[in-house]
């Protein structure tokens, strides 16, 4: 827990308060792997124990281990051999940070205040040496100016191998600029020196126009070469700007944004698993089996298959999940275990004896709200009778402390106080299941997004308002009843609307595991958009592939085809919905993947549309197939990039652009050797392995040439023939091309999105593609329970992205499938007095999720509620003038409670 017995016991003062774990420091040990990350490290070198151990003797010092209240030393611990057999198995070792020493350029193991990004994180974090303020390491004193370095130990074949790009450096730092602004206390000055800023994620580049615009976070466009050390411990960087000018500018701290690399770890494991690795070292992998590797029933999932981000990792694992599922599909169920709970006590005739648990969070709670005083706060509150502060609440130690609690102090009602419920109420709910206490009866505050991070500015007003909601969250408390589950029936059954390459794929992972698929096809034939590809990025054709995977799903027994059909009504819930298609034909099913793709944009400008020669991006794939003549005649072509996208209208990248336009440009040139190819584009985002793609096309003469927003390409028609105006940011000046066709790339926009949406009860982000319930935790679900998403109506992603999101949503759906009945959470509609129904018919004319109905009865007209369909969102209690309807947890009682107490404490 970070206490310091042990450093205070240890006779050799070894455990270091500051020692972050950088590989600056001599052979550092930390043998605190059992619980959360510590800010005390040990040194093995000075170690007593480690000492003798290391000359062969018998360790006999063992002062930390002894102190240690919480055992989380063990100087006894033996290696075990444990014996499994199984029938697949999924690898996920994960990576290793580029470890910087080796670069003289930058310092690192000279200068305390050039730190790595995996450093700068545990100074961030509420558990490191700092204890989450920011503070540098030379002297403690909180830096007023940090500069990241970007693609240390990417990008880069003259001082290491790494050539790739780790796909994730541009977000991390971005993340850490504005997490350190938002810690600084006195003026911030936070600089990202950067060759490309590869935010090419859903949402990314609303987060990197926000720290740019918002923020104040300064961008510049250099590949730093070095780092010198002033007198006074600062740091001084030399670097170009965007008008060729060199720039001397000093800074507090420097923080340099590692890659990810294959771990020596990982290596050793593929080579006993016989498995073949890349050229990185990474697990190698085929774009069509983006989860399989080179050896049957292994699989891989996260940075072991190359650098990627969490979403992403999530995502992959779901896949890999699917992949080792379907190998297992006849044997499923057969080593099963479901997990018992105790019998829950019946506390309906208690006292009322109510826990509170103030958190910490870290720093997230606890540098802006004052804890201690809200703690001592609770305790004032009616019906409570204990109180308790926690450092981290979720974690796994406090987990076991709160049940512990629930059982000594007989509680029948607990209150956290600490993030979001919308992540972590599940995990305290199941803490209180574990107790033999009704997880309903649980009750949480949420002062960390609802208020510390919020109102960081006032801490006074924030410690207020925890307080508020504290007590809000107490007074509900008392009135919290137990609830039972709801169980229904399950059709065991799947609709995929979509047949491309996702869909497709989500369908036969599905049907290979046993279960009834209904694919469902707008147009008059299986193949969606992988119809109009030639090939992968990585150069694999993309017509034998769709061929069989056609071939497969038309004739596969489990899989039911619909072409030339779109679904008009959907109704029902999670396990028993219904669709009506406008062919006539009406099936029921248990879960729904929509994978309906997505379109590039129609556009009016760069004479698209009026000038035969200016094509979009299929355009010219279809003329390198078909007519590769044309190309071999051509002496000069240019490519427009970022055609619609990255502007107002449009403010995301479409991902694919770049790396299609690369690998269309390389295609050109193997044609025709001595054509003149000209890229126009604001950054290049070949991320990941694609890098190599763009090495190639400098290697091969192909010019690139970075324009802006506010001054894009200009297209003319000059006697016939085109003119394209472009300025360049190195010569300062426009420059005149004649190409003889443009290309343009233009942005990838979401398809009859809105009307699925409504059909389905499922939301949208504000570019309206389909929004998943949680970028993280849960990237392939909606927020409807029983539906999930994949491919390019998710968002635009290359082809095995897409196959490895359709198989994490296929993974998603079977998990439902498998089991034998759907079970609803009650935070339902219910009613408090059917009699007093008078089946206006409000509620159900407002109710989004179709969860009501008007019925007739000997009693006239009356509503009859769908549990199973309802999300616990209110509307129709609101809307009931009668109040005969409420909902379970959110009753009127409960309510007038919450305002009674922030009235009235």
């Amino acid at each position: 827990m970070g206490c310091g017995i042990c450093a205070a016991k240890c006779p050799k003062k070894v455990p270091d308060e500051f020692n972050l774990g950088m590989s600056k420091r001599k052979a550092v040990y930390v043998p605190f792997a059992q619980t959360v990350p510590l800010k005390y490290t040990i040194d093995r070198n000075a170690c007593l124990y480690f000492k003798a151990v290391d000359a062969g003797k018998k360790g006999k010092c063992k002062a930390c281990e002894k102190f240690c209240e919480n055992n989380a030393i063990d100087f006894d611990q033996k290696e075990e051999v444990i014996d499994l057999n199984v029938g697949s198995v999924i690898l996920a070792p994960g990576f290793q940070a580029f470890d910087p020493a080796g670069l003289e350029a930058y310092h690192y193991t000279e200068f305390k205040n050039v730190v790595t990004s995996m450093d700068f994180e545990r100074v961030l974090a509420a558990t490191g040496p700092t204890e989450g303020h920011l503070l540098r390491p030379s002297d403690n004193k909180e830096p007023g100016k940090i500069a990241w370095l970007q693609c240390v130990g990417s990008r880069d074949i003259n001082r290491c191998d790494n050539a790739y790009c780790s796909s994730v450096c541009c977000m991390y730092a971005i993340k850490e600029a504005m997490i350190a602004s938002e810690h600084s206390h006195s003026p911030f000055d936070a600089t990202i020196f950067f060759m490309d800023m590869r935010t090419y994620g859903k949402d990314f580049e609303k987060y990197y126009n926000r720290a740019k615009y918002d923020m104040g976070i300064r961008f510049i466009r250099c590949r730093v070469h070095s780092v010198e050390e002033n007198e006074d411990t600062g740091l001084k960087v030399s670097y170009v700007n965007d008008n060729g000018d060199t720039r001397d500018e000093n800074f507090d701290m420097i923080v340099l944004s590692v890659g990810l690399e294959s771990s020596a770890c990982a290596m050793d494991l593929a080579s006993k698993m016989g498995i073949e690795l890349d050229q990185y070292d990474f697990a190698k992998t085929s774009p069509f089996r983006p989860v399989a590797t080179s050896k049957s029933g292994i699989y891989v999932a996260g940075c072991f298959q190359g650098p990627k981000d969490i979403p992403y990792s999530v995502m992959e694992a779901s896949a890999a999940a699917a992949a080792a599922s379907t190998d297992l599909a006849s044997v499923r169920g057969t080593l099963k275990r479901v997990k018992e709970f105790p019998p829950e006590r019946d506390v309906s005739g208690e006292e009322i004896r109510t826990g509170v648990f103030v958190c910490n969070c870290g720093i997230n709670i606890g540098s802006v709200v004052n804890v201690p005083e809200v703690a001592e706060f609770a305790r004032t509150l009616p019906d409570v009778t204990y109180v308790q502060e926690n450092l981290f609440s979720c974690s796994q130690d406090a987990q076991d402390q709160l049940a512990g609690v629930i059982k000594e102090q007989g509680l029948n009602r607990v209150v956290v106080a600490a993030c979001s419920p919308r992540t972590h109420e599940p995990l305290f709910q199941e803490t209180m299941s574990n107790t033999g206490v009704n997880k309903h009866l649980f009750e949480m505050a949420n002062i960390r997004d609802q208020n510390s991070w919020v109102h960081g500015s006032d801490p006074e007003a924030a410690t207020q308002k925890a307080k508020d909601l504290v007590a809000m969250a107490a007074a509900k408390a008392n009135y919290r009843v137990a609830l039972e589950p709801i169980e229904v029936p399950l059709t065991k059954s799947t609709m995929v609307l979509g047949g491309g390459p996702a869909g497709m794929t989500a369908a036969l992972t599905i049907a290979d595991q046993g279960f009834k698929v209904y694919l469902v096809e707008r147009k008059e034939q299986l193949g969606g958009h992988g119809l109009k590809m030639r090939k992968t990025f990585t150069g694999e054709p993309v017509g034998p592939f769709l061929d069989e995977t056609i071939k497969r799903v038309n004739g596969h027994k489990n899989i039911e085809v619909h072409i030339g059909a779109e679904p008009v009504k959907v109704t029902g819930f999670v396990g028993n919905f219904h669709t009506s298609l406008d062919t006539g034909v009406e099936f029921d099913y248990g879960t729904a993947i929509i994978a309906t793709g997505a379109d590039s944009v129609s556009v009016d400008e760069y004479l698209y549309g009026q000038n035969p020669n200016v094509m979009k991006w299929f355009d010219l794939d279809k003329k390198i197939k078909e007519d590769p003549d044309f190309i071999r005649e051509t002496k000069c072509a240019v490519a427009i990039h970022c055609v619609g996208s990255r502007e107002p209208e449009r403010p995301y990248c479409s991902k694919i652009c770049c790396s299609h336009a690369i690998a269309s440009a390389i295609d050109l040139k193997e044609l025709n050797p001595e054509m003149n190819i000209f890229m126009l584009y604001r950054d290049i985002r070949t991320y990941g392995r694609l890098e190599e793609l763009y090495q190639k096309a400098r290697s091969m003469g192909i010019i690139f040439v970075r324009y802006d927003l506010e001054s894009k390409p200009k297209v003319e028609e000059v006697d016939g023939e085109l003119r394209v105006t472009v300025m360049d940011h190195v010569l300062g000046r426009p420059i005149l091309l004649a190409p003889d066709f443009v290309t343009l790339y233009t942005a990838i926009a979401p398809r009859g999105s809105e009307k699925l949406s409504d059909m389905f009860k499922v939301t949208l982000n504000q570019e309206k593609f389909f929004q998943e319930a949680h970028m993280k935790l849960r990237p392939v679900d909606f927020s409807t329970d029983g539906i999930f998403v994949c491919g390019i109506a998710h968002y635009p992603k290359p082809l095995d992205e897409c196959i490895t999101q359709a198989q994490a949503a296929a993974s998603r759906a079977v998990t439902i499938l498998a089991q034998e009945k759907v079970v609803i959470e009650p935070i339902v509609a219910a009613f408090v007095e059917r009699d007093a129904c008078r089946g206006c018919g409000l509620c159900v004319a407002l109710c989004p999720y179709g969860a009501l109905e008007i019925e007739d009865t000997t009693e006239g007209r009356k509503v009859k509620l769908i549990s199973a369909s309802c999300k616990g969102c209110g509307i129709c209690a609101a809307t009931c003038y009668r109040h005969a309807i409420s909902i379970n947890a959110f009753t009127d009682t409960q309510i007038e409670a919450q305002m009674h107490a922030l009235l009235h404490h």
